[in-house]
């Protein structure tokens, strides 16, 4: 791998980790598409640090104020009182079925599951849901109004897009309209939910990749992966939730079912392998 190949890859994983497209499907398709080998399931989890560092960065506020109110809430004996401190305590009940479910298939996860064909027709799939969230959800509740079970509910989407084309933020934003909720609040709450879970697997993959001695030009494609990924998450958070404080999430389903079907296309011409 080149470091322009790493800036590539790294833009591209902060694009689509907060767009409902699919960070893997894209990361394992555009390096099809322009002839280079697939990053790995390990790279491409690695440089999901960079849009941890994003999303920290830019709800650091609001992870001042969960992290005070539950401190307070554990201290009075009253842990979950505030709104804030239930918010954190639901981002932790959410963020259990994607850690039981990846490591329990975390061997199909990154074989098998990484096939072109999985990616298409998670791509369609989940279009068609979100589709389907536009046209029924009421689109009335936001984050504050969050209980127990829709935490637990939205968790449960989460781990779906451990299939690879699910899209982590197209599961969970598509779970959260369909309870009810506005589609600037999905994708907040969306964001904040993601936090352990891109964290966790970004320090799980870089763990292993430095005990089997990655050094080199390797750490260099890693940090600049990581920084590129960084910069265009951010960016890409603050472009989402503006545009769909006043917008639908159509555009998002189009891409996602003309993506999938342009990849079943040429995978049957022979264009792309499933695993190449």
């Amino acid at each position: 791998m080149t470091v322009v190949q790493a800036i590539v890859l790294g833009l591209v994983q902060g694009i689509t980790e907060f767009l409902p497209i699919s960070s893997i499907a894209h990361l394992r398709v555009v390096p099809a598409l322009l002839g280079w080998s697939d990053p790995g399931a390990a790279f491409s989890a690695v440089i999901q640090l960079g849009t941890l560092a994003a999303v920290l960065v830019y709800f650091a506020t609001d992870m001042r104020f969960m992290a005070r109110a539950v401190l307070r809430g554990l201290a009075d004996g009253r842990p979950w009182e505030s709104q804030e401190a239930r918010l954190a305590w639901f981002i932790l009940v959410g963020t259990l079925p994607i850690g039981v479910c990846g490591l329990a298939f975390k061997r199909y996860i990154v074989g098998e599951l990484r096939s072109l064909y999985v990616i298409a027709g998670s791509l369609i799939a989940l279009g068609i849901l979100l589709w389907v969230a536009e046209k029924t959800a009421s689109f009335r509740r936001e984050v504050k109004d969050l209980g127990w079970a829709d935490s637990q509910l939205i968790g449960l989407a989460q781990a779906l897009a451990l299939i690879p084309g699910s899209s982590r933020s197209g599961t969970t934003m598509t779970a959260a309209m369909f309870l009810g909720l506005t589609r600037e609040a999905s994708a907040r709450f969306s964001f904040l939910l993601g936090i352990p879970a891109i964290g966790a697997a970004g320090l799980f993959e870089l763990r292993d990749l430095v005990k089997h001695g990655l050094a080199g030009a390797g750490l260099t494609n890693l940090m600049v992966g990581i920084l590129t990924s960084a910069v265009s998450g951010y960016l890409a958070i603050d472009l989402l939730l503006r545009y769909l404080r006043t917008r639908t999430t159509h555009v998002f389903v189009w891409y996602r079912i003309g993506l999938g079907l342009l990849l079943l296309a040429l995978l049957t011409a022979g264009v792309l392998l499933p695993l190449g």
